[in-house]
């Protein structure tokens, strides 16, 4: 796409004045595109990297308001009645954590090929200026 759009410009210009201005423009513009495509899904990624552990630990807060609500409840702290809700309060962090630990895993590699894919792009882009 960043190839055949810039030749298009080469095949269609009549006119050599401003053509490697008119190029770098087109290049740039492509290469912004092509990043603002790569960096929608990488929001995507930090969003439920960064939120679902605090959706775990509002998860966590909640089982633990349960144990103690059925504590005052029964007047009873035996391991029965606290345990339920203490359970719910650990089940609720591990979805957290086993939602964000591959998200956060999974933008920090696409963060850093997507740095390398620009750095690339725009490598291309000047040694294709060079030439022309």
């Amino acid at each position: 796409n960043l190839f055949k759009d810039t030749m298009q410009v080469v095949i269609k210009s009549r006119s050599r004045s401003n053509l490697s201005e008119r190029l770098n423009n087109i290049l740039e513009v492509n290469i912004e595109k092509q990043m603002n495509i790569i960096d929608k899904s990488n929001t995507f990624l930090a969003t439920v990297g960064s939120t679902a552990p605090f959706i775990g630990l509002f998860g966590t807060v909640w089982g633990i308001m349960n144990s103690f609500q059925s504590i005052a409840i029964s007047r009873n702290t035996s391991l029965a009645i606290v345990a339920p809700g203490i359970a719910e309060a650990l089940f609720a962090t591990a979805l957290g954590l086993l939602a964000a630990i591959p998200a956060v895993v999974a933008y920090n590699k696409f963060n850093s090929d997507s740095k390398k894919y620009s750095q690339r792009l725009e490598s291309f882009s000047k040694k294709f200026l060079s030439i022309i």
